[in-house]
């Protein structure tokens, strides 16, 4: 499982950083990329969903636990990709035109796309802060141990060398 969610944060990362930069990729990209990260989102919460009910179950247990404030933090941030997601649909000049419906141009949507893609970005590396821990963690696992075996030279046979005793002659 830990692999699996490696290889999705990843893949949310990837599609985070192209995203947020729509001068690098153009509108089309930066469209497409964004409804990518939208589902790989969605999949990354339907995994961590149990998480999700269990920490807010005790979210009043004790007044300080590193898990609340990471559900504040991510349920934060939920609220901004949502928000980042449909404002930008709403103002999208390639997603929804392929699909054959058409918007105009509206100020107020752009705005809130603005808004919430800095909050978004803001607390992603919040996000990615608190979950530093496990993320080195996993990355040493899941891709420096194996990268490491994969390249560790293979164990050469050994030659004997046969040590000649030194004799004394007294």
């Amino acid at each position: 499982m830990n692999r699996t969610n490696l290889a999705i944060d990843a893949g949310i990362f990837t599609a985070f950083l192209g995203a947020m930069n729509p001068e690098l990729t153009g509108i089309s990209i930066h469209e497409w990329l964004s409804v990518a990260f939208a589902m790989t989102v969605i999949v990354h919460v339907a995994l961590h969903w149990r998480w999700v009910i269990e920490v807010a179950q005790r979210f009043f247990e004790r007044l300080w636990n590193a898990n609340r404030l990471k559900l504040v933090v991510d349920g934060l941030l939920f609220i901004a990709v949502t928000g980042v997601m449909t404002s930008g649909l709403m103002i999208s000049r390639s997603v929804l035109p392929t699909l054959g419906i058409a918007v105009g141009e509206n100020f107020t949507w752009r705005a809130l796309h603005s808004l919430t893609a800095n909050l978004s970005l803001t607390l992603t590396a919040v996000h990615f802060a608190l979950s530093w821990h496990w993320i080195v963690a996993a990355v040493r696992r899941f891709v420096l141990q194996p990268a490491a075996r994969l390249f560790k030279p293979k164990a050469q046979p050994s030659v004997l060398v046969p040590v000649m005793k030194e004799v004394r002659h007294d």
